[in-house]
């Protein structure tokens, strides 16, 4: 399960990248100063993007979190007292 999460986190990823280096820069710190021609020119297309930006941003968030959580349930004992005497001499210092 965690390994299908981390894919489709990665796809996720991906694809959040591609929108926002798709977007049409407004000035400021963007390069190229929107020189995209007619490609985006609409307020509809631009309001998609910004959409889809947005719900991308929201699964990554969820994924990060579900994964997170799935880690740390499996990185250690719940207790130390859970741990053999022969675990707990073999372990490094």
């Amino acid at each position: 399960m965690q390994t299908v999460l981390l894919v489709i986190h990665l796809l996720i990823t991906a694809a959040m990248i591609g929108v926002i280096l798709i977007q049409r820069s407004e000035g400021g710190m963007g390069l190229g100063g929107g020189t995209m021609g007619g490609l985006m020119t609409t307020r509809g297309s631009a309001n998609l993007l910004t959409h889809t930006t947005a719900v991308l941003a929201a699964c990554f968030l969820a994924t990060s979190l579900t994964l997170a959580i799935l880690a740390s349930h499996q990185s250690r004992p719940s207790s130390i007292l859970s741990l053999t005497g022969q675990e707990f001499t073999s372990r490094p210092c």
